[in-house]
């Protein structure tokens, strides 16, 4: 399908968003909108600086790999809170992410981001669609991430798709570190990102959670910081499952294979719970 692309001159006002965000409760439709999004960002090296420290990353080298999502989410918001979006923003459920790092990144300066929504899919709970966004700078694609996000309540008339079946790979403990009980706030402080559900125990009970929880960028984000030894600097791509939040405070251990150009992890909780799985492999 082709995507009709609008181009935006101006950042969208993230409070704006999450009102018309707060609006919207009913799934109006079936189908995904043909249009995507694109801007130019610029970088910023404070922002970009206090992300680091929030998610563990050195305060020197590349640009974190997770930090694009960081600049998409401006236009995500406005691509996914649209009258011709068909599904509401609260109660859309992470399912997995998968970045490609096609080259290293930089620091600051301008990059062109992408979004659009795809692959509308049947799921045993639901719908799925992919949320795509892909960053583009002077030379030409450097970055790209897939999201997969569920939508309950959707029917569709075709049979959910077969799962692949994971490849197993040998797992030793890390590392592991204490998630502190403001760390929602912290990275939404960084992030942009205020989903009720991560901030406070109370918001995060009016949305059916007993205690807030970890955003799940925010746990990919602290794990490939530990991992960063581990893994290529480019030509690269992760991929994460969100099996069981991390509920906040908590206390998480690292698992991983050895170093080399591809792998696996996990990120586990207490008495063996898991809260995500991932691969890492070249860029196919």
């Amino acid at each position: 399908m082709a995507v009709n692309w609008q181009y935006l001159t101006t950042a969208p006002s993230l409070p704006t968003l999450y009102l018309r965000a707060a609006t919207r409760r009913v799934i109006t439709g079936r189908t995904l909108p043909d249009r995507g999004l694109r801007s130019w960002v610029t970088v910023n090296d404070q922002r970009l600086a206090a992300y680091r420290r929030v998610c563990g990353f050195p305060d020197n080298g590349p640009m974190p790999a997770t930090y694009p999502h960081v600049l998409a989410l401006p236009l995500q918001l406005q691509l996914l809170t649209a009258k011709d979006f068909p599904f509401p923003l609260p109660g859309l459920v992470h399912l997995s992410n998968r970045i490609r790092l096609l080259r290293p990144l930089g620091g600051p300066g301008n990059l062109r981001i992408g979004v659009q929504v795809r692959n509308l899919q049947p799921h045993a709970r639901g719908a799925t669609f992919d949320l795509l966004t892909q960053v583009d700078d002077a030379l030409g694609p450097l970055w790209e991430a897939e999201s997969r996000v569920l939508c309950r309540g959707v029917i569709l008339d075709a049979k959910p798709p077969k799962k692949n079946k994971a490849t197993s790979w040998p797992l030793l403990e890390l590392s592991h570190w204490q998630v502190p009980a403001d760390i929602g706030r912290q990275y939404a402080r960084v992030s942009g990102d205020y989903n009720p559900i991560h901030l406070t125990d109370l918001s995060a009970r009016l949305f059916g959670f007993p205690r807030a929880i970890a955003h799940g960028l925010w746990n990919k984000a602290r794990i490939l910081a530990a991992l960063q030894a581990h893994l290529p600097s480019a030509n690269i791509e992760i991929e994460v499952t969100f099996k069981r939040p991390v509920r906040l405070p908590g206390e998480v251990g690292l698992w991983a294979s050895a170093p080399g150009a591809n792998g696996a992890f996990m990120l586990s909780g207490a008495k063996g719970l898991e809260h995500l799985r991932g691969v890492w492999q070249p860029i196919s």
